[in-house]
């Protein structure tokens, strides 16, 4: 006898627009997108950031809605539930659903990296030091693979946990406190950054497009990697988190505003971290090409010139 379960809905479209942008914004805007900008080329960067953002990243992410409110299921359902007979676009579901185990294994490394900054600051080993010293602590964490699986562990199980609860008392409730603390403390930190001696260097940088810093690296290496970071990792499209969310969209809302909304909300903190990520650089000489670990030696730096930090 086959026993199914009865499938669980979000509490509310404040629940949804936070979850979605969550997994919108996720480390691609507060990790990647800063690093990836100094590299490729400040300003003018960023424009090529919000041109693919309005061509490219609004389209799909309605598809992908689409698809799974039409579908009402898992990934590895809704292309199979839709697809015209004889078709075979249910191998997509398949290939996303292997493609969101890789990026896991992917993010639960960096989430364990952020875990291990919380601690460190917690616990007062930041405090005092110089901006060497806080690179040092970055090289020291990476150099220390049994901290770095320590890290990595405790991410698996706190999210594993938070899933086990449910979605309503689990997800979306723990989601709708961390989204709203993470847009008050980047403002705070934005604020506190751009307030910093030698910060307009960093502001000139990241706000005033110059075309010699896009073409260092060759122009179109900025433009392909600059639709890379918007499809795939500032918006978590093109490999079916948004269909899952798709499929908790309320039939009387308008798939094209339930996604400009998400994108207002993840192209707000992708912007606001270059705020905090850029003068914060420039006013303690940090290099803004420093590639992965930039968030890492630059934003402590803020943290400790912060009233309580």
């Amino acid at each position: 006898m086959e026993i199914k379960q009865k499938r669980e809905s979000l509490k509310s479209r404040l629940g949804f627009i936070l979850l979605s942008a969550g997994c919108a914004i996720g480390l691609g805007n507060v990790w990647r997108f800063p690093y990836i900008t100094g590299k490729y080329g400040g300003a003018a960067f960023v424009l090529l950031y919000i041109f693919f953002l309005i061509t490219l990243g609004l389209p799909i992410m309605v598809m992908e809605f689409s698809v799974g409110r039409a579908s009402q299921g898992s990934i590895l359902t809704a292309f199979k539930k839709l697809e015209p007979p004889g078709s075979h676009w249910h191998i997509f579901g398949k290939i996303m659903m292997a493609g969101n185990y890789l990026l896991m294994m992917y993010y639960t490394v960096i989430t364990g990296w952020m875990l291990a900054y919380c601690w460190y600051f917690a616990t007062g080993k930041m405090d005092g030091l110089t901006p060497e010293q806080i690179g040092g602590v970055f090289t020291g964490l990476l150099a220390n693979p049994m901290e770095l699986t320590f890290w990595l562990v405790v991410t698996v199980v706190l999210c594993s946990a938070i899933c086990y609860i449910g979605l309503q008392a689990g997800v979306e409730r723990i989601t709708k406190v961390m989204m709203m603390g993470l847009l008050l403390i980047m403002v705070a930190l934005a604020f506190r950054s751009v307030t910093l001696s030698g910060a307009e260097k960093g502001l000139e940088f990241y706000l005033m497009p110059q075309l010699s810093n896009l073409t260092k690296h060759g122009l179109w290496t900025s433009i392909s990697c600059s639709l890379w970071v918007r499809r795939f990792f500032t918006l978590s499209v093109g490999m079916g988190g948004m269909t899952i969310f798709g499929s908790y969209i309320n039939k009387a809302k308008a798939l094209t505003g339930e996604s400009i909304v998400v994108i207002i909300l993840d192209t707000f903190v992708a912007l606001t971290a270059g705020l905090i990520i850029f003068p914060s650089c420039f006013a303690y000489g940090v290099d803004v090409g420093s590639g992965p670990g930039l968030i890492f030696v630059s934003l402590p730096n803020t943290f400790n010139n912060m009233v309580l930090g």
